[in-house]
């Protein structure tokens, strides 16, 4: 069986191996779940940033632009992390960049894998299905908040581990630990995430439903996916 393992914070990424690697990118609050939103909602590619001069200046490039700082919008940036932002379909059909706290970090950080996706719990299963489409390792990548371990990111890792279990084992003690805290608590992911640190610092902005998003099952069949530097939305076959 191909192996499974949880890398919990951009600051350990070197610690890991990415050649030969699929590597699924995590920041459910709310980085990697507003991308999902995005793209399943007709946002055509995303422009991933470092930082926010890089991030502004893609809009001379005719980029919708997107920039959040410790939770909220950046100034002078037309959106910040918010998925909610593109379910209506507002924005179909145009390009989009994007930078965060922490999301945005652990993808540029990942290059060097063979593949990178982005997960999220509104795409689960899709990410499952097209991981298990593919004979390859998987190395999940925790956002974390800044450089540190978070629980929704490492709740999500568990949930995955789970979900890839008929075709993928693990020796890491990461990964071993959030599966069965997973299975212990994933029945009731909104009540136990919210002990989490950042699902606090986003309630005191008052943005819930954010959250309520975020923690949704399984809303989109689409996968996002990084390809020759922007991440796009493909269907796992």
């Amino acid at each position: 069986m191909k192996q499974v393992e949880i890398c919990f914070s951009p600051e350990l990424i070197h610690l890991h191996e990415l050649q030969g690697k699929l590597v699924v990118v995590v920041d459910i609050f709310r980085a990697t779940s507003t991308m999902v939103a995005a793209l399943a909602n007709g946002i055509s590619e995303i422009k991933t940033c470092a930082d926010l001069e890089e991030c502004r200046a893609m809009a001379a490039n005719g980029y919708l632009i997107a920039g959040e700082r410790n939770g909220i919008t950046a100034e002078g940036f037309q959106l910040g992390n918010s998925p909610l932002a593109y379910l209506t379909g507002k924005y179909r059909g145009k390009r989009l960049a994007m930078t965060t706290t922490n999301g945005t970090l652990a993808i540029s950080k990942s290059n060097g894998a063979d593949e990178i996706l982005i997960g999220a719990f509104p795409n689960l299963q899709a990410t499952v299905s097209y991981i298990q489409s593919r004979d390859i390792d998987v190395l999940i990548h925790c956002a974390g908040w800044k450089g540190k371990f978070n629980l929704e990111d490492s709740l999500y890792a568990g949930a995955l581990v789970k979900a890839l279990e008929s075709t993928h084992e693990s020796e890491d003690d990461g990964a071993i630990a959030m599966k069965s805290l997973y299975e212990k608590e994933g029945y009731d992911l909104k009540g136990f995430l919210s002990q989490a640190s950042h699902a606090k610092r986003l309630q005191n902005h008052n943005i819930d439903s954010d959250i309520d998003f975020c923690l949704t099952l399984d809303l989109f069949t689409l996968v996002g996916k990084v390809e020759n530097g922007v991440l796009i939305g493909t269907t796992p076959n």
